[in-house]
């Protein structure tokens, strides 16, 4: 006997690099907590004004600033694996939600894809802020994609979790 399908095992080695990747990012980021950055990283992403931006940068000293270039090159990979970890665990998840909320799944899953494009958007919006851009509009662009990103991730996450114990509950139940 099998314990997991070739869909199963695809979707937890999904999972397993999308948790390491998680854990990478993370300790690398460390340094970039500052006052003007409590989150790090994040603060970053949604620093939205010209002004938040450029004062975060300037709390990071010439080592933070390479730290969070390469942060940000790192995270051109990252929306591959977390989009596709999610996407696969909605997939998963679907046919334990009831009724018409097992369709939300593919369209979660769907929605990963955009959660990576606008990533994408937010880390180039991001870059050129890193590299002294005064363009206002980069901040507010990092802003609105993170925002939109984050909302799919969590969207995401929190339906297949649910649709995971669902599933547990009735394999429990039988």
């Amino acid at each position: 006997m099998t314990l997991l399908s070739s869909k199963q095992a695809r979707m937890w080695i999904a999972v397993i690099l999308a948790v390491a990747q998680t854990a990478v990012i993370t300790i690398i980021g460390r340094p970039l907590t500052t006052t003007a950055a409590p989150q790090g990283i994040i603060s970053f992403e949604f620093a939205r004004t010209l002004a938040n931006a450029q004062a975060i940068i300037a709390s990071w000293d010439t080592h933070t600033q390479i730290v969070a270039g390469l942060s940000l090159g790192i995270d051109f990979l990252y929306p591959i694996v977390y989009a596709t970890a999610i996407a696969l665990c909605c997939l998963a998840a679907a046919p334990h939600w009831p009724g018409s909320l097992s369709r939300l799944g593919k369209l979660l899953s769907g929605g990963m894809i955009l959660a990576a494009i606008f990533d994408y958007i937010e880390n180039i919006s991001l870059i050129q802020l890193l590299l002294g851009s005064n363009e206002a509009s980069w901040a507010t662009i990092a802003w609105g994609c993170a925002a939109v990103k984050f909302t799919f991730v969590l969207l995401g996450i929190v339906y297949g979790l649910m649709g995971g114990l669902f599933a547990l509950w009735h394999k429990l139940g039988k």
